[in-house]
């Protein structure tokens, strides 16, 4: 063989690698969409399965209330979502270029935020029915009997917002202007549903708290699917 063909063959060989590498990322990216996708899915389905549950006035965590009607079947969807979106993490970690700090501060924040939640749901799963981390159903539980699940869920929002906060300078002036408002929104509207914690735990009326939330969570869900949509779209990351 001659040098030139070895030098073929070794470059041949390397756009391969490349060539699947790109392949498994895009893959790792779509799974952004599919992740959010999937969430809301099971936020629909489940509320609409929990009889008399409303979603105007009712927490998303309260369709995996433990004893919940629908927890059963929310549990194992939930832990389907927080694979998703670890992997789609990595797939972030894979899109960034080396000098692409922000972009790797926000696949750093979205792998935490997945591993937290799956850790969080597997311990649940098997604790058979003593879950740790699922609220108590409405008016059955207090603030401190709720605390693990209060502090999970402070965990995951702030792991959130470190992502959106990062990700804002991890491309354009357009994407930088869609995360901060997205930062605003998720802010806010979070504030609004965290000022009924004290009548959802007590179990007295919450009107106005299911809408509150699902705008502060879906808002969060959307800026995931767009950054995926965005890194998609991008030409292949350069290695310097």
């Amino acid at each position: 063989m001659t040098m030139s063909e070895a030098t073929l063959r070794s470059h041949t060989a390397n756009f391969d690698v490349i060539r699947d590498r790109s392949a498994v990322r895009n893959v790792m990216l779509m799974f952004g969409v599919l992740s959010s996708l999937l969430y809301i899915a099971t936020d629909i389905v489940a509320g609409l399965r929990y009889s008399g549950y409303s979603f105007a006035s009712q927490a998303i965590s309260e369709l995996a209330a433990s004893g919940a009607p629908s927890e059963s079947l929310v549990d194992p969807l939930f832990l389907a979502y927080d694979v998703l979106a670890l992997t789609f993490g990595v797939g972030v970690f894979m899109a960034a270029a080396r000098r692409n700090h922000a972009l790797r501060i926000t696949a750093l924040a979205l792998i935490a935020y997945g591993a937290v939640g799956l850790g969080a749901g597997l311990v649940d799963m098997g604790t058979h029915g003593q879950a740790t981390f699922a609220m108590n159903q409405r008016g059955t539980g207090t603030l401190g009997s709720d605390a693990p699940h209060i502090v999970l869920t402070a965990v995951l929002v702030v792991l959130l917002l470190t992502a959106i906060g990062a990700g804002a300078y991890a491309m354009g002036r357009r994407f930088r202007i869609y995360s901060y408002a997205t930062l605003v929104t998720v802010i806010a509207f979070g504030a609004l549903t965290s000022s009924y914690a004290k009548q959802l735990a007590s179990g007295q009326p919450t009107p106005g708290m299911g809408i509150f939330e699902r705008i502060d969570v879906y808002s969060a869900l959307l800026w995931i699917a767009v950054l995926a949509i965005n890194l998609q779209r991008r030409a292949p990351p350069s290695n310097e």
